[in-house]
C-alpha cells in the first residue's frame, strides 16, 4: 500500500535566463520537509521542474505524489502526456522543434514511473500558503545566486 505525500513546488528565476532558485514542500501527515536550491544561470522553467525532482527525489519509498504546482509548463507536460510524446519523438515536439529541458523531463518522466502523480495545478501568487512559502524558499535560492 502506497502511502499518500503533499508535495508542493515553485521555482523563480531574476532575469530569464538568470539567477534562480527552486522550493518545494513535502507533507506526510503531521511531518512537513523543506527543500531548496538554486543555480547561477537558469531558467524559470528549469527551476519548476527542478523542484518537483527533487521533492520526488526525497521520498525513500514509491508514494502516491499530490503535487501541487502553479507551473502550467509541469502541469500540462504531465498530465496531457506532452513530455511523454516528446521523448517518444526524440525530444521534439509537433511542430518539429526541439523541446526544451530533455534532461529534466526525462528524469521527471523517470520518477513519475516510480511514483503515482496526482496534478494539482494553481494559480501563482493568489493566496495559497505552500505555493507562497515555496515562492519564497524559491527566490530567496535566486537571491543567493545572484550575488
Amino acid at each position: 500500500m502506497k502511502k499518500t505525500v503533499k508535495l508542493f513546488t515553485d521555482g523563480a528565476c531574476s532575469g530569464n535566463p538568470g539567477p534562480g532558485g527552486w522550493g518545494a514542500i513535502l507533507r506526510f501527515g503531521e511531518h512537513e520537509k523543506e527543500l531548496s536550491g538554486g543555480e547561477k544561470n537558469t531558467t524559470n522553467n528549469r527551476m519548476e521542474l527542478t523542484a518537483v525532482i527533487e521533492g520526488l527525489l526525497a521520498l525513500k519509498t514509491p508514494c502516491i505524489v499530490e503535487l501541487t504546482t502553479d507551473s502550467r509548463y509541469v502541469a500540462d507536460g504531465i498530465d496531457k502526456g506532452w513530455a511523454q510524446s516528446w521523448k517518444k519523438n526524440g525530444w521534439r515536439k509537433a511542430d518539429k522543434k526541439p523541446a526544451l529541458n530533455p534532461d529534466l523531463w526525462d528524469e521527471l518522466l523517470r520518477l513519475a514511473e516510480i511514483h503515482t502523480l496526482k496534478i494539482n495545478w494553481i494559480k501563482g501568487h493568489a493566496g495559497h500558503i505552500e505555493n507562497e512559502r515555496c515562492d519564497q524558499l524559491a527566490v530567496a535560492q535566486s537571491k543567493k545566486y545572484a550575488e
